[in-house]
């Protein structure tokens, strides 16, 4: 039996049509998912694996998309390690012991995922006794710089300046953080692949907010060994939000995928990172908000703009955007195979 589409696509190789999955491919835009958080706290969402697994197949359930993500949060990782994690309405995650100094680095705990991410990985196998064949299961992590954002900063932030200010005042501590979170990624990666995740990305949300040089210093080596850790296993996926000033870099990093969001030009991208690497995306959300027309008009150029790369992935930008209509989204998948197929 041959590969899924979106598994053989990761890897460059023919397929009959662009596969497309979708950032927060669950979520408040699906009736279904605002049914079940009238009823519960999203953390205790994420951490009962039935829920998690029904979570994660309403997509799968509602359109032709190519592939599943596991329905999980990135900040339940450094919550294992001993970060006091809550979600406040209105203001989103907060973590109310964030790192401050050396010694706060020192009490974090090593990560045993099986142990004290169960409950994802438990996801991971029910979810993957459900799906169909030809739907392959996407795993992921936040990166190490993303996740350091989050335990010092305590909570969101436009820029992060007090975490980079942080960075730069003592580059010792900022990498002893970066090592512990770094290990703990790499086991909840291994774990996911053992559990059944069949491609995984890593989402470095706050990456845009460094330049090049900081960039290269104080989140890229982390990064490189994670992804030469995993090794080739399953294809790795990259996505740094903001992040088209460091492509360059990113194409240097051992991976299979680099995700590209919408403020690039695809074209360019092609021209700075060669055709060594598989992209993903990336369709400007706000497009899945317009009417029927405008997202007609957007799909062939979306497509055409890719034609010299290696492989092409279809996504958006960024996330689905919670006030998007379901409708949308069915023509989105829809249209993409389509007009793949007929290319």
């Amino acid at each position: 039996m041959s590969d899924p589409v979106f598994l053989r696509a990761c890897r460059g190789l023919p397929v009959s049509h662009r596969p497309v999955w979708l950032m927060r491919q669950a979520g408040r835009y699906m009736e279904e998912y605002r049914a079940l958080r009238e009823k519960m706290p999203i953390l205790e969402m994420m951490k009962d694996p039935a829920i998690a697994t029904e979570v994660t197949l309403q997509p799968i359930n509602a359109f032709p998309v190519d592939a599943a993500i596991i329905f999980a949060d990135i900040l339940t990782l450094p919550e294992a390690m001993g970060l006091n994690l809550e979600f406040i309405p209105g203001k989103g995650p907060v973590f109310h012991n964030p790192i401050q100094d050396m010694s706060d680095v020192q009490k974090l705990r090593p990560l045993n995922a099986e142990r004290d991410l169960d409950f994802t990985l438990e996801a991971i196998r029910m979810t993957r006794a459900q799906l169909s064949s030809d739907i392959p299961l996407i795993g992921f992590s936040g990166a190490p710089f993303t996740l350091a954002c989050y335990a010092v900063e305590g909570s969101g932030s436009k820029n992060f300046d007090e975490v980079r200010a942080w960075m730069y005042n003592d580059p010792d501590r900022w990498a002893a953080l970066m090592d512990r979170l770094t290990d703990g990624v790499l086991d909840y990666l291994q774990a996911q692949i053992d559990a059944g995740a069949q491609a995984l990305q890593l989402f470095d949300s706050w990456a845009g907010c460094l330049p090049v040089q900081a960039y290269e210093r104080f989140a890229a080596p982390w990064t490189r060994k994670i992804m030469e850790g995993l090794g080739d296993q399953v294809p790795r996926i990259h996505f740094a939000a903001n992040g088209g000033h460091l492509l360059e870099v990113l194409a240097d990093l051992p991976l299979e995928v680099i995700g590209v969001d919408w403020r690039q030009d695809p074209r360019q991208v092609i021209k700075r990172v060669g055709t060594q690497h598989v992209l993903q995306g990336n369709l400007d959300p706000a497009l899945l908000l317009a009417g029927e027309e405008a997202l007609e008009e957007a799909l062939p150029a979306l497509l055409d703009s890719y034609r010299e790369a290696k492989g092409h992935i279809v996504n958006l930008g960024h996330g689905v955007i919670k006030t998007t209509k379901p409708e949308r989204v069915a023509q989105f998948v829809t249209r993409i195979h389509e007009l793949s197929r007929q290319a």
